[in-house]
């Protein structure tokens, strides 16, 4: 079979692999991002630096204080939910009474500012992170890394505990509760603000999450998180804004989607993601698995 389509099965099976990884990334930030624009209804352009902040958060833990990648995988997204709690109640809580575009803007101003300082003090260039999980499986078709296939397994596992937290818990009816009803739900006596504040770090945790599980596989860079941002909100729109189940499989979807491209046509898998989002918009506005009207 695969004679007949000219590709060795290593080259098509190696690809998808790295289709599955990088879906995996995709869907986890997306994930991030589709929770906070259902509660915050801002799209949050400081996702891809906080995804960035979690790969050097695991990096500084390594080198600087000798804190295995496993504790790493820990502290470093809690350190970056908090920085990004802070943001929210200083800049981001101050803007929910205006237009939509000041929340976009400004947190796009924020990326800029964290990605700026991270290259004033660490340059643009790449730092290698240590394979937490070295070597892997011969599986006769392709040689299956230990590390690569544990971050599909657990992206998967965490997005799935996303969803069933989001859409089958009682803390998830609160947050859409929230968010239809934010005034009935205070009187409740549940405090709205605060679980907007929890809500945007637990966002910008999965982020950083993303990021610390990335680290050993590409360079932490202060550009790694701008290189993949453009791409993730195209997941987010095709997926459909503020779906969390259509960020997760879209997500991994198009991950594959992109692999088999660069086997079939190289040239198109920079833009497929793109091509696709075009095709998806013009047949249904609102995402695949968005509301329609």
């Amino acid at each position: 079979m695969f004679e007949l389509i000219g590709v060795a099965p290593q080259a098509l099976f190696g690809q998808l692999l790295l289709g599955l990884i990088n879906g995996a990334f995709y869907a986890m930030l997306s994930l991030g991002l589709a929770v906070i624009f259902g509660l915050l209804n801002i799209i949050n352009f400081t996702h891809g630096a906080q995804y960035m902040m979690g790969a050097f958060g695991s990096w500084l833990l390594l080198n600087y204080l000798g804190t295995p990648f496993w504790g790493a995988l820990l502290i470093a997204p809690l350190i970056v939910a908090a920085v990004g709690m802070a943001i929210e109640r200083v800049l981001l809580s101050r803007l929910y009474h205006l237009d939509h575009l000041y929340g976009l803007l400004l947190t796009y101003g924020v990326a800029l500012v964290i990605e700026g300082l991270f290259r004033r003090f660490y340059g643009a260039s790449g730092m290698p992170y240590a394979n937490p999980i070295p070597g892997g499986a011969n599986l006769g078709f392709m040689f299956l890394p230990y590390y690569r296939a544990f971050v599909v397994v657990a992206s998967l596992a965490v997005c799935i505990l996303v969803w069933l937290a989001i859409e089958r818990s009682k803390l998830g009816s609160y947050l859409r509760a929230a968010i239809e009803k934010p005034d009935l739900v205070q009187a409740f006596g549940i405090n709205v603000p605060r679980m907007i504040t929890l809500t945007y770090g637990f966002g910008v945790g999965l982020a950083a999450l993303a990021g610390v599980l990335a680290a050993p596989i590409y360079q932490v860079s202060p550009i790694m998180g701008s290189h993949l941002i453009n791409v993730v909100f195209a997941v987010v729109v095709i997926g459909g804004l503020g779906s969390v189940a259509g960020s997760v499989v879209t997500g991994f979807g198009l991950g594959v989607v992109e692999g088999l491209t660069k086997v079939f046509y190289p040239e198109a898998s920079s833009t497929v993601v793109f091509l696709v989002m075009a095709v998806v918009l013009t047949i249904r506005p609102g995402g695949l698995f968005g509301a329609t009207r």
